[in-house]
């Protein structure tokens, strides 16, 4: 049976929204003819205004599975699981366990006296001393000095390095790395920053830190703490780091689409892949599952400045933090392919930025994440609108693919009035 819908948030201020009978049948019809042309076996999608939820579930679980797409189905949601992953850093800084300030080194030793690279394309032993420890706030905007370098492979010493390290931080986090926690972060350790901490935003590593941080400060698993913190007061049953034999027959298969053809390939199936057992390392910058409903659950619980159920999950100082872009605008520009012309980046996802005087926001507009596995989200707090879209579809440029276009035009033209 598919489950039921976790209760609807209110979003302050735009409660007499409403979506058009016209723009859900419209946006049926954007996102089945996708589904008809072959392009993901299936999807699931969720469009709210104020308290109008309007639900599509399309497809099948998999190219060679005719049975209809259950609403409960567990898709990889890939880097979704960042913002997840920064609400978790909240809660313990809402408990006092640790502050923003804070240096990880308290927690993490191995990554205190940090170097860094005197230019990227230098040799790893042409460092200068960190002006400053790493501190949480650091990996919460990904300003840590480590990250994703958007250049060919190779490109850089740096590049050889951690991916002789088998660390899966630079690039897609699959397939997992074979080390447990604390060999991944010592391995980490023996690399240089690529930017003095604070001073450059550089993509995933950030999130990937978060990890093994919040399992330390906890002395348990990364899992377990997310359980406690997030996932059972909210409902997720069925988020987690691995999906077991009980819950296979509902977990999609994921694709890739070949380069050239666009043809699908298998990315990761269902029984004998990466989540099927627990990982090692639980990679908080990617690796979670979730369901549609599982994640409108968190998704509701920020737009109600951090409530479920008349129960607090987050504070709304917190809340606020993560969906509040805290970059300059040196660093806001500097990464134009991944925040766009006018976006920000909050704790682990995408914020607004600043507009032009005068300028309509573009769309989507809010604040929330992509996944390379084919997943998007935004909450739109000018318009009052929130969208999130499951696929099996992985991403192959952080351009976002045609099906998320119509989506995000489809969504917003489904706002009543």
């Amino acid at each position: 049976m598919p489950s039921t819908p976790h209760a609807t948030a209110t979003l302050p201020g735009v409660t007499g929204l409403a979506l058009s009978d016209e723009g859900r049948a419209h946006l049926h019809e954007r996102l089945a003819a996708h589904v008809k042309a072959g392009v993901v076996p299936g999807l699931a999608a969720l469009v709210s205004a104020g308290q109008d939820v309007h639900v599509e579930v399309l497809g099948t679980p998999a190219l060679d599975d005719p049975a209809p797409l259950r609403r409960d189905a567990i898709f990889r949601i890939a880097s979704l699981s960042k913002p997840i992953a920064a609400a978790g850093a909240m809660a313990l800084v809402d408990d006092g366990t640790f502050a923003l300030g804070d240096p990880i080194e308290t927690w993490l030793p191995e990554l205190a006296d940090r170097r860094v690279l005197r230019s990227w394309d230098s040799p790893l032993s042409d460092t200068v001393p960190a002006a400053r420890p790493i501190t949480v706030e650091d990996l919460l905007t990904f300003r840590l000095g480590f990250g994703a370098v958007m250049a060919p492979p190779g490109t850089y010493p740096i590049q050889d390095a951690e991916a002789e390290l088998a660390l899966m931080t630079m690039g897609p986090p699959w397939p997992p790395p074979p080390w447990d926690t604390d060999e991944w972060v010592a391995r980490f350790a023996t690399l240089p920053l690529l930017h003095q901490p604070g001073e450059g935003w550089l993509y995933n590593t950030g999130a990937h830190l978060l990890g093994p941080l919040m399992e330390r400060v906890t002395g348990g698993s990364l899992e377990d703490f997310l359980r406690t913190r997030l996932f059972d007061p909210l409902g997720m049953t069925d988020t987690s780091f691995a999906v077991p034999e009980a819950k296979l027959d509902r977990f999609t298969t994921a694709y890739w689409p070949d380069p050239e053809g666009g043809v699908l390939n298998v990315l990761d199936l269902p029984r004998g892949g990466w989540w099927n057992t627990p990982p090692r390392m639980a990679n908080a910058a990617g690796m979670l599952v979730s369901t549609l409903d599982d994640f409108w659950a968190f998704v509701a619980m920020l737009r109600s400045g951090g409530l479920h159920g008349g129960e607090r999950i987050l504070s709304e100082a917190s809340v606020t933090a993560m969906t509040t872009n805290h970059l300059t605008e040196s660093q806001r520009t500097s990464a134009p392919l991944f925040l766009g012309e006018s976006g920000g980046w909050g704790y682990g996802m995408a914020a607004p930025g600043p507009l032009a005087e005068g300028a309509e926001p573009p769309v989507p507009w809010g604040y929330g994440w992509d996944g390379g596995t084919g997943t998007t989200w935004r909450s739109d707090p000018v318009r009052g609108l929130t969208g999130v879209l499951f696929t099996q579809r992985a991403m192959t440029s952080p351009e976002p693919p045609p099906l998320f276009v119509d989506f995000w035009d489809a969504a917003y033209g489904a706002l009543a009035g």
